[in-house]
């Protein structure tokens, strides 16, 4: 006795069809499954056995063999106990092949035929859409997950006897609806760059790089604010539209961290991950592969406290997901590739001691003391970050001003206003934002007149700068003739772009 039942699993982030071949033999009692099953799927027959005799089903007592077809791909996770216990009563003829031959399951089982929440629903229903099925049979907890891909039939289940009920026509479930439209609404923030005391040029700074897409760096002494500008910077950014969402989304979802009661990765990701981390926990990694803080940041912020304590070889593996926007991780069973479009804001102390350039406190570093702290982030790395910002310590004066700055509701609709002119700019492009212009783009939209390019000439050769800190200042000066709407750049945008390159310059006492 033969049966198929289709089913999913994961690759990177996306997904593609397992079908589980269930044979039912005469011989001695054995339960083999085969297709290069890794721990927790070679462990499921014994899920699989104890679910159906305890939903009150028979096991049939003779050699079970369950093929994982494609066999030349490594099957992991639990999804697979749900279709294996269906197909395996389809094969003793309970329920009729022909009632789910169009559709996918997946689903872990417990001993009583409870169906528990697995990984990766999100690229698993995207791809039985894709191929035409009619619906996915799912766990409860997962259907607002799989509810949002359009176009097909979710039916969320809790146990494997309500499933063959429904297999059966003895009963019926309805197809599970999300209303995606509520899942965008923009919610409330509890902070606001108007708690930020002084920092105007920071907060210009952090306007442009909003606007731009562009990677940051603020260079300032301890307490000056840098943490607190970086966790306000969500707040000025444009949402995520649902092309974006479902991106961002598939990588939670392979990671099992998607938030209770939402089906969307709805507002950009910010992720702050500690100095300690290694590089397979930033850039991704492991045994079997899985992605890394840069994608779990994906159209989101990356922000790096204290930059230079993080070791150098995994600062350094930053440098081509910076550029190219993905990561591809390669071993010897498999290769994958997992989206990294992230903007990078860190944050850094001038010297070992915090106080260098304060007009407070004295600097008790050396000239090769300063010199081995930055020399902990290399110059390929720091070409390929836009925005250099000094923030120096607060005045009293300004920390006790009664009069706010501008608030992040004003400093959005510039934004909003100036990634518009992008959108225009590049609707016939697979980038969203001046950040991501490529040689060609910038030769094309970042065009200066003969007073801007003399400028720019004597910066280069004043402060030594490389051709891509060259192609950066162009980005930038672009953004900020665009918050201007200006169609043309301008030598005070130059100018401006120009100063927010600090790093380039040589270290003065």
């Amino acid at each position: 006795m033969l049966a198929k039942i289709l089913s999913s699993a994961v690759i990177g982030i996306d997904a593609y069809i397992v079908e589980v071949e269930i044979d039912i033999s005469q011989g001695l009692p054995a339960f083999s499954t085969v297709g290069l099953p890794e721990g927790a799927v070679r462990e499921s027959k014994e899920r699989v056995k104890a679910a159906i005799k305890n939903s009150g089903y028979y096991f049939p007592s003779d050699r079970i063999t369950v093929n994982l077809a494609p066999a030349d791909i490594k099957k992991e996770g639990s999804a697979f106990d749900l279709p294996m216990a269906i197909g395996i009563l389809a094969a003793t003829g309970l329920v009729s092949r022909s009632s789910f031959s169009d559709y996918l399951f997946l689903g872990e089982l417990s001993l009583d035929g409870l169906v528990r929440p697995v990984k990766g629903v999100l690229p698993m229903a995207m791809v039985a859409k894709d191929h035409g099925l009619k619906g996915v049979f799912l766990p409860l907890e997962n259907a607002l997950e799989a509810g949002v891909v359009e176009g097909i039939d979710i039916y969320p289940v809790n146990t494997l006897s309500q499933v063959i009920e429904v297999l059966k026509g003895v009963s019926k479930i309805d197809p599970f609806k999300v209303e995606i439209n509520k899942l965008f609404e923009r919610p409330d923030s509890m902070v606001d760059f108007r708690d930020v005391r002084g920092q105007e040029n920071a907060k210009r700074a952090m306007e442009i790089s909003a606007a731009g897409g562009h990677n940051l760096i603020m260079i300032g002494p301890p307490g000056s604010g840098k943490t607190m500008l970086a966790k306000r910077l969500f707040t000025i950014i444009p949402g995520l539209s649902f092309e974006e969402s479902l991106e961002t989304s598939k990588v939670y979802s392979v990671m099992g961290l998607m938030p209770k009661g939402n089906g969307l990765i709805t507002t950009r990701p910010f992720r702050s991950p500690h100095h300690t981390i290694s590089d397979a926990g930033l850039i991704g990694g492991g045994h079997n592969p899985r992605p890394g803080e840069v994608s779990m940041a994906h159209n989101g912020v990356l922000f790096l406290d204290e930059l230079p304590e993080f070791r150098r070889n995994v600062l350094e593996v930053l440098r081509q997901p910076m550029e190219d926007g993905y990561v591809t991780i390669s071993r010897a069973s498999s290769t994958v590739t997992y989206p990294a479009n992230f903007m990078l804001v860190a944050a850094m102390n001038p010297c070992p001691c915090g106080f260098l350039g304060d007009p407070k406190r004295e600097c008790t570093c050396s000239i090769l003391q300063i010199q081995r702290y930055r020399a902990k982030i290399s110059g390929p790395l720091m070409d390929r970050i836009d925005i250099h910002l000094e923030v120096p310590s607060v005045p009293y004066k300004e920390l006790s001003a009664v009069s706010d700055g501008a608030s992040s509701a004003e400093i959005f609709e510039r934004v909003i206003k100036a990634r518009e002119i992008q959108g225009k700019r590049f609707v016939r492009s697979n980038i969203h934002t001046n950040a991501g212009m490529n040689s060609r783009q910038i030769k094309n939209f970042c065009k200066i007149n003969a007073e801007s390019g003399s400028l720019l000439e004597r910066a280069m050769d004043k402060f030594g700068l490389s051709a891509r800190a060259h192609a950066r200042i162009l980005k930038i000066a672009r953004t900020i003739a665009d918050l201007e709407e200006n169609l043309d750049i301008k030598a005070p945008h130059v100018a401006e772009a120009i100063q927010y390159r600090s790093l380039d310059r040589r270290i003065s006492r």
